[in-house]
């Protein structure tokens, strides 16, 4: 009996951890808040007025600076400064949207931010008055990508490569648009004039994010409080990151790149307007095809990368970089110019969400503003040198040499992503 008893027990255990097992079948647990593309659509295009207004400026600074006859230093030196306070307010920047969260109205914040100190530059007859503004440019835009890029990724951790690329995609059309409509504006009215016009419509998606967004923000949502962490814990996390092989390779790496993207798009309009004599329309129209370019490349570059591993998407597109960068300079005046702008904007922006989602991928998801300002102030710093450099290179030799400058910073940037250990295949979800 008792032989027969103790063989029972364990039949009738087995069936309470049977019924243990299949019971959520009958009674399923409560349902997470559902993660939709919403989110992913609206923020996407919050980013793509952030760059809006970079695209702009880009379509103004030659304006500007014929009518000031600022030299290619002088235009190196003002978006030199605008970058290095990014860089110097990414990181604390990142730590704030880490500790705060509410992600969703510090985006809106950011918005608009930016908008107002392009206006500003209406009032500039001056060197040192730009250099203020683009100053102030400088601190507003820093909070977007750690607030942005972390609620993605994080949202989204099954296809990091997918909706960051089409969180890329929202800045590429912003910077696609912006030059042709201000360029088509100011064939009609004076450039401080076109300046205040282009505070509304970021005025306007500053809004539609603040209610937007606000409107699910629920449970674990995009306005959600942030970790409750003291400064000492959250520094000592911090320290850790730094200690991230991954993630400074990746930071070092984006800096370089960023070196890049950001001189081509600074001088690429000075040279057609002061060396090829391209009027802003026509101008516009060039840096159209560079953003579109880019903006068919994100998707791609996202999905690849989700699909076959980040590095190789990073290295092959660095290195197309490289020899469009050096077939451009050679093309010179001629339609073979437009369409190496256009290969161009392919390769360099193809990259984009690929290390985005790799530095997410690195880093602990309670760190992902941290890692994110980190990212972007590598960036920041690599975009403050480039425009000092080439301009100092144009200046003393030619600004082909500058364009031969800029190759050099890709293939360092390509030369880093070597030495990043994994990223042939995505990692799974799971695992963050």
């Amino acid at each position: 009996m008792r032989h027969r008893g103790r063989e029972q027990r364990p039949r009738c255990y087995h069936s309470r951890v049977m019924s243990t097992v299949t019971a959520p079948a009958s009674t399923p647990a409560p349902a997470a808040p559902p993660r939709t593309f919403k989110e992913v659509w609206l923020i996407s295009a919050g980013h793509g007025f952030t760059h809006w207004y970079t695209g702009t400026f880009y379509i103004l600074l030659p304006v500007i600076g014929l009518q000031l006859g600022l030299s290619y230093t002088e235009i190196g030196v003002i978006m030199s400064v605008q970058h290095l306070v990014g860089a110097l307010v990414n990181i604390p920047g990142g730590m704030f949207v880490d500790n705060y969260g509410r992600k969703g109205y510090l985006m809106a914040v950011s918005l608009l931010w930016v908008g107002l100190p392009y206006a500003l530059m209406s009032f500039s007859t001056s060197f040192w008055w730009l250099l203020v503004c683009v100053s102030m440019v400088g601190i507003g835009n820093n909070l977007w990508h750690p607030a942005a890029i972390p609620t993605l990724a994080h949202r989204f951790p099954d296809n990091k490569g997918r909706v960051l690329s089409f969180h890329g995609m929202g800045g590429n059309l912003g910077e696609a648009f912006a030059p042709l409509v201000v360029g088509s504006l100011l064939a009609v009215f004076s450039w401080q004039t076109v300046v205040w016009i282009n505070v509304v419509p970021g005025m306007l998606m500053s809004l539609a994010i603040l209610v937007g967004l606000g409107a699910f923000a629920v449970g674990g949502g995009v306005n959600a409080k942030g970790a409750k962490r003291s400064t000492q814990e959250y520094l000592h996390e911090f320290r850790q990151l730094l200690r991230n092989r991954s993630v400074m390779l990746i930071a070092v790496s984006s800096g370089f790149r960023s070196a890049t993207q950001n001189g081509l798009l600074i001088f690429l309009p000075v040279y057609l307007a002061y060396e090829l004599k391209y009027q802003p329309a026509a101008i516009g129209v060039v840096m159209m095809v560079l953003q579109v370019a880019g903006f068919a490349a994100g998707p791609i570059g996202g999905e690849l990368s989700d699909r076959l591993g980040r590095k190789r998407v990073v290295m092959s597109s660095m290195v197309m970089t490289a020899v469009v960068i050096m077939a451009m300079v050679f093309a010179g005046n001629t339609p073979w110019f437009v369409f190496s702008v256009a290969l161009l904007g392919f390769f360099l922006y193809a990259t984009r969400p690929a290390m985005h989602a790799w530095a997410m991928e690195a880093a602990p998801a309670s760190m992902g503003g941290g890692t994110v300002g980190l990212q972007f102030a590598a960036s920041h710093l690599g975009s403050a040198v480039s425009p000092l450099a080439f301009g100092l290179i144009a200046d003393r030799f030619s600004v082909f040499a500058g364009f031969y400058f800029l190759v050099g910073t890709i293939i360092a940037a390509n030369l880093l992503v070597c030495f990043l250990p994994g990223g042939n295949k995505p990692a799974p979800a799971a695992a963050h």
